[in-house]
């Protein structure tokens, strides 16, 4: 079948769910075509970490690597976190595709909501999903916003009985957007479990390549380094020289952007820095899983990212603040958490893993394999997505209009 994600940002060297999900569902023999918006009117906080320079020639590559088409529309603005699209152009655009169904992601959206409610005239059936979480919501009208997809958008989801897959294990969308739970399917995030794995022969590679000793306790981070993942707050945090672990160096590793003002004070701390630190810049998602074999334990100060389930993969433990969705996922014996933005613990915590005797730090790595293997391989979970899509077409009266 052919499926079309219309997802408003899209970067090809990421390794967001419709990078990944698009992949694998070619890999399943259907196919696949991404339509999205072009970079020129996004903000610099969603295209400063990858880069918006020459993305016909990115785009290109990762069709030819994956298989899936990437076609790009001009926004007309982007607003309050949202991208707006000319709704004819974009309706057009996907209704010319002739999609056997399509995948419109986030539900909340200026996008979502334009699908839902022309969903009665499409020739085509859709589903959605949520990313969403209530503790992410920050807006200072989202009461408003909120009641008013309560009443005008939910009730067109219920009455037509559009899919609705939640991504996160939260209530948000029955909570906050009046979508009840026994609506929705709960698909999980996840990551290509044979791609990323530990590797030692890679470790002691890449290590040499960094200049990383082959004795210390690596520490990574992966991720932006601007206010909204922490950057400052990580840097802070590693000033300092850490005493030895067991008997072993900490060393360091941080790969990522910091842009403007901001990132400047960031990147002189880290320079200012008391330990080891190998500096990278953004890597492309294909290009992580070399360092995360490298590393003893991967770190995030803030909005632990989706990163943390490659990390996972290999073999990592994760140190990440504590909230509703890390408490659950540390329930395996994976990962740490920390309190939220307390250097001091923060530090202890990074500390005392690397502390950790042998065995009991053998064990932790052997769990955050086995948690992703059991909850988050993205290959089965990429067949159940696609048995949704295949569940809504099903579900699709047969006669439909043409176009819109």
């Amino acid at each position: 079948m052919h499926i079309v994600h219309v997802e408003d940002f899209f970067h090809p060297d990421a390794g967001y769910q419709v990078n990944l999900l698009s992949r694998l569902q070619v890999a399943q023999g259907h196919q696949c075509t991404i339509v999205t918006a072009e970079l020129d009117k996004m903000p610099t906080f969603l295209t400063s970490f990858f880069g918006k320079d020459d993305m016909a020639t990115r785009d290109a590559r990762f069709e030819n690597e994956t298989g899936v088409r990437v076609i790009r529309l001009p926004l007309l603005a982007f607003y309050s976190g949202r991208a707006i699209f000319s709704p004819r152009l974009l309706l057009k655009t996907v209704s010319r595709l002739k999609p056997d169904v399509a995948f419109v992601h986030s539900e909340d959206t200026m996008t979502g909501m334009l699908f839902i409610w022309m969903s009665r005239w499409l020739s085509y059936p859709m589903i959605l999903d949520c990313h969403m979480l209530e503790m992410a919501s920050e807006h200072r009208f989202k009461q408003q916003f909120r009641a008013f997809y309560r009443r005008f958008v939910a009730p067109i989801i219920l009455r037509r009985n559009i899919p609705l897959v939640r991504v996160v294990d939260s209530d948000y969308v029955q909570k906050c957007l009046g979508i009840p739970l026994s609506h929705t399917d709960l698909l999980s995030f996840g990551t290509d479990t044979l791609y990323f794995s530990p590797d030692a022969e890679v470790r002691r590679e890449v290590r040499a390549s960094l200049g990383l000793s082959q004795d210390a306790y690596v520490v990574i981070y992966a991720g932006k380094l601007d206010a909204s993942k922490g950057g400052k707050f990580l840097a802070e945090t590693l000033q300092e020289k850490f005493p030895l672990a067991a008997g072993r160096e900490i060393e360091l590793l941080v790969i990522g952007t910091a842009d403007g003002a901001y990132g400047q004070e960031v990147e002189q701390l880290l320079a200012a820095g008391k330990n080891k630190l190998v500096r990278l810049p953004t890597q492309r998602y294909s290009d992580l899983a070399q360092y995360y074999r490298c590393a003893d334990l991967a770190i995030y100060p803030k909005q632990c990212s989706m990163s943390f389930f490659e990390a996972q993969s290999c073999g990592l433990p994760v140190l990440f603040e504590d909230n509703e969705i890390n408490a659950q996922r540390i329930e395996a014996g994976n990962a740490f958490v920390f309190k939220p933005a307390d250097l001091v613990d923060f530090r202890n915590k990074i500390m005392e893993i690397a502390g950790l005797p042998e065995a009991q730090a053998a064990a932790v790595r052997a769990n955050a394999r086995n948690y992703v293997l059991q909850h988050y391989d993205y290959v089965p979970i990429a067949r159940k997505f696609t048995a949704v899509l295949e569940r809504a077409m099903s579900a699709w009266p047969k006669k439909r209009p043409a176009s819109v």
